[in-house]
């Protein structure tokens, strides 16, 4: 089955693309941005001409999307635009290559404010009303419309944990604290109780591959198998190192916590992540060094 991946350009899509190459599966896309590989084009989600891109029958992966909070909050019009009008224009020209499933990247923020003793499950109501994330309201709009969409005959929506790994930029807690141990910086934290599902970017990878051939409607938790705290990266990333890193925090009795179970996407597609955190701080560690 052809893969035909959205958002090819970026740090999921190019990792992704490197296993299906790694494993033989065919796989093409587009982004917005120039293509780097052969077979692979530059293209936009709000184009009807996008379904000329798309393998008839292929499994369309949507990665394509304005992600950062800020982004969309400082244009809300133009995150709805691309993260919902692209999502229903890409939809369309899915059902016209007769595709054989859309997986949908969606995301954990889309639980919106949760309570740090809470453990967020797919089949929860969502109350969107209590949202303060423009990003994740695009997200849980598209979801939605998915759902609605009885042309699609397969939609397997997966909601990311937190996504780090090997990187230059737009990093998240566990990249950013990993550089401050790795050069020796001063670490500053909220919370070093604050706790994430963090996710390896290869197991993100290895899920969306895991999700192939799902049928009807579907939702699942892509995330880690345990909550790591900013102070377990910390530790980690120093240990690794043969460093000893202190920890500044501002407000060391206010953690956030965010748990999205994976029960689910364990259970039904026989998934699980293979990096725990010290693997995958190595990969991040490994990365900073060759720079």
């Amino acid at each position: 089955m052809t893969l035909f991946l959205t958002g090819s350009e970026s740090f999921i899509g190019k990792n992704l693309i490197r296993l299906c190459t790694a494993a033989g599966t065919p796989v093409t896309g587009i982004d917005s941005v120039p293509a780097s590989a052969k077979g692979f084009v530059q293209g936009d989600i709000l184009d009807p001409a996008v379904a000329d891109a798309i393998p008839e029958g292929a499994t369309v992966v949507h990665l394509a999307a304005i992600s950062r909070d800020p982004d969309c909050r400082a244009d809300p019009k133009r995150a709805f635009d691309v993260n919902v009008g692209g999502t229903l224009n890409l939809a369309a020209a899915a059902k016209r290559r007769k595709a054989a499933q859309f997986i949908f990247a969606s995301s954990e923020w889309v639980y919106g404010d949760v309570r740090n003793d809470e453990v967020q499950v797919e089949s929860q109501p969502i109350d969107l009303t209590g949202m303060k994330s423009e990003y994740a309201i695009t997200k849980l709009v598209g979801e939605q419309l998915l759902k609605l969409d009885k042309g699609l005959e397969a939609v397997t929506v997966l909601r990311f944990g937190i996504v780090y790994g090997p990187r230059a930029q737009n990093w998240s807690a566990v990249e950013a604290l990993a550089n401050n141990v790795y050069r020796g910086n001063e670490i500053k934290v909220g919370s070093a109780k604050t706790a994430r599902r963090f996710i390896h970017v290869d197991d993100i990878c290895s899920g969306i591959l895991a999700a192939q051939g799902r049928r009807g409607f579907e939702i699942f938790n892509l995330s880690g198998d345990t909550l790591v705290s900013l102070g377990d990266v910390v530790r980690t990333a120093s240990e690794i190192l043969g460093k000893q890193t202190a920890v500044g925090e501002s407000d060391p009795e206010k953690p956030s916590v965010r748990n999205p179970d994976n029960k689910k996407v364990r259970a039904e597609l026989k998934w699980q992540p293979k990096l725990d955190i010290r693997a995958g701080l190595t990969t991040v560690l490994d990365f900073f060094a060759k720079q």
